[in-house]
């Protein structure tokens, strides 16, 4: 690892939004993440837990509920009194629609996923119908005198109860009429506060209503006669979240002070078929606020404040004690927030709502292999380019000669143009960007700065020849006939003449840049791309997937190297197999044409092809931590 300097960039200082709501998608095995940002996430469980796809947040959507409905279907709703639909394809807002009630707390599908609930600020409980294409409001039930900040629906379709400040209501929902109103005990730690907030409530089958309140209980109640059966203790603050096995063996709850409780649904006796609810484990893996749990067939998911997505397997539900089986923490987002300009030694960092431009620091101290060597100048912020208006941030990039910064957001897409001068620079914007340009979700300058590349939520790709002050659309390569699949993923080859992209699915498709036409499709594989890069020289197409896998294709022969079938057919190192974060970027040496370069965002590694033993990756000598 001492042939070349790695400079450890330490003043990229991202920190992560908060998590709000998870949704799991029991047929899909999907999970959909919501964070503070509003911004939305979903990951594959089945893919190696690979966040595959993300809906770009927006300062006016505090999102307080996520679901599925009607299968693959995702809905959010917020503060703002919207109800949100998200284009799975396109990866952008389908359509908002005002539910009337003020601010929206909380949402949730019907069993049957047809038919959609919210509870609003002004305590009304508002039903949908979901159509094909959109959510028709269908009536309300019987208002309350509090915001609704829970719902739960009967597995049977037929009643709902719904947490309110001090009670729980149970509706008919035929009538759309209260049955019920199960008055919560504001007792805690034997002192009488001034209001019970019910943070969350679960209806089960046998009509039982789980509630968890903000003064630290889950307790039991029987929705038939409106009475409190058992009433657990757990935690000295608020307990803000509950879900349930689509089993009803088993829940789990978070609370505010960051720990987790799992309850079973066991015998009394070994030999007795009656059974009670026991708290079996608690856990401790987060700092602060567990905002929203979910529960899956074989693990506990968890999201809070602290920002960390945790899955915790459950051991008697996992087969296989394999890695599989292992803790996941997920804090960062599996896509590239950063780019560089090699020309001029520059990294643009991208925020939420601005940009950073920052000047690599420089030694002229020699060591040895191993040494760190002291910056004989310290790295320069040369530039904070702020947004304006309320969207986020999809994706930026500077040119490799360090002269254009590029980035969108939902609605617009902006090109400047950088001016240095000594140690000054300058800004300007060029003016009149294209509609068709808008929220683009991935941007990549070509190696020369002379064409830029932008993947449109649409499936188009566009090739923009960039002149000295302004620019000139030059083509558009449209999607296949009959989809819309965005392209999340770009490489384009060093000599300009080759673009590869990559989509939601696991294609990779190639264009000839010169000739303006599709090359060819990489064959399809069961798991999705997480990055990818064109060689030098041998025009190879490197990609990996989420599921660890590494593949070389050659785009001017249409398939796959020696190399590559060869580290196939010996596999990789198991070691290397078991990492669970997944490669975000891809490049080569320069001088060594046989070295691949690869990294995550904990680990830096080089593939020597050269080596027979690089199939098996070993780890003592080719990966590094970061």
């Amino acid at each position: 690892m001492g042939e070349f300097k790695v400079h450890r960039v330490r003043f990229f200082n991202y920190v992560p939004s908060g998590i709000r709501c998870v949704a799991y998608n029991n047929q899909s095995n999907r999970l959909a993440v919501s964070r503070t940002d509003g911004t939305v996430e979903i990951y594959n469980l089945s893919a190696n837990y690979f966040q595959e796809k993300f809906f770009p947040g927006h300062e006016s959507r505090a999102t307080e509920a996520l679901c599925w409905a009607a299968g693959q279907r995702l809905f959010s709703a917020g503060l703002n009194g919207e109800i949100i639909e998200y284009d799975l394809q396109a990866l952008n807002v389908k359509y908002a629609m005002d539910a009337f009630g003020g601010p929206i707390w909380s949402m949730t599908a019907s069993p049957s996923g047809s038919q959609l609930l919210v509870g609003c600020e002004d305590g009304s409980v508002k039903l949908f119908q979901i159509t094909p294409d959109k959510i028709q409001f269908e009536r309300n039930f019987d208002r309350q005198k509090s915001r609704i900040l829970s719902l739960s629906w009967h597995p049977s379709g037929t009643h709902i109860a719904a947490g309110s400040i001090d009670y729980i209501s149970v509706f008919d929902v035929k009538s759309g009429s209260t049955i019920h109103k199960m008055i919560v005990d504001r007792q805690y730690m034997g002192v009488s506060k001034r209001k019970c907030i019910v943070w969350g409530v679960a209806f089960l089958s046998d009509g039982t209503v789980i509630s968890v309140d903000s003064a630290g209980k889950v307790q039991f109640w029987d929705s038939a006669t409106g009475t409190l059966v058992k009433s657990h203790l757990i935690a000295n603050a608020d307990v803000q979240s509950i879900a349930v096995a689509d089993q009803e063996d088993s829940f789990v709850v978070g609370t505010a002070e960051g720990t987790i409780f799992h309850f079973q649904l066991l015998p009394v006796t070994s030999n007795s078929n009656e059974k009670q609810w026991v708290r079996t484990k608690p856990f401790q893996h987060h700092t602060h606020d567990v905002r929203t749990v979910a529960h899956s067939p074989t693990a506990l998911i968890s999201g809070g404040t602290d920002t960390h997505l945790v899955i915790r397997p459950l051991m008697e539900k996992v087969e296989v004690k394999n890695y599989d089986a292992a803790l996941r923490k997920i804090t960062f987002p599996h896509r590239r927030l950063i780019s560089c300009s090699k020309k001029r030694q520059l990294l643009l960092f991208q925020f939420t709502h601005h940009l950073e431009l920052w000047r690599l620091g420089s030694t002229v101290a020699t060591g040895k292999n191993g040494d760190t060597l002291p910056l004989s100048k310290n790295a320069d912020h040369l530039l904070h380019l702020k947004t304006k208006g309320p969207e986020n941030i999809i994706c930026s990039s500077i040119s490799p000669c360090g002269n254009w910064i590029a980035y969108s957001t939902a609605s617009r897409f902006f090109l400047c143009r950088l001016n240095y001068e000594h140690d000054n620079i300058s800004l300007k914007r060029v003016s009149k960007m294209p509609a068709f340009l808008r929220s683009a979700l991935q941007i990549l300058f070509s190696e020369d700065s002379t064409k830029l590349f932008v993947a449109s939520n649409q499936g188009s790709l566009h090739i923009v020849q960039l002149l000295e002050g302004s620019f000139k659309h030059l083509h558009a390569f449209q999607p296949l006939s009959g989809t819309v699949e965005a392209m999340c993923l770009l490489a384009v080859s060093p000599d300009g003449s080759w673009l590869a992209a990559s989509g939601t699915s696991a294609g990779v498709r190639v264009y000839n840049v010169k000739q303006l036409k599709l090359h060819c499709t990489v064959p399809a594989y069961n798991f999705p791309v997480t990055a990818l890069a064109i060689a030098p020289d041998t025009n190879n197409l490197v990609i990996a997937h989420s599921d660890q896998q590494v593949f070389e294709y050659s785009i001017p022969d249409k398939q796959y190297t020696e190399w590559s079938r060869t580290v196939q057919k010996q596999g990789f190192h198991h070691l290397w197999l078991q990492r669970d974060t997944p490669i975000t970027h891809i490049s080569f040496h320069p001088k060594r044409p046989m070295h691949i370069l690869l990294h995550d965002a904990y680990m830096f590694c080089i593939i020597d092809k050269s080596l027979v033993s690089s199939s098996l990756l070993p780890p003592e000598s080719s990966l590094e931590s970061l």
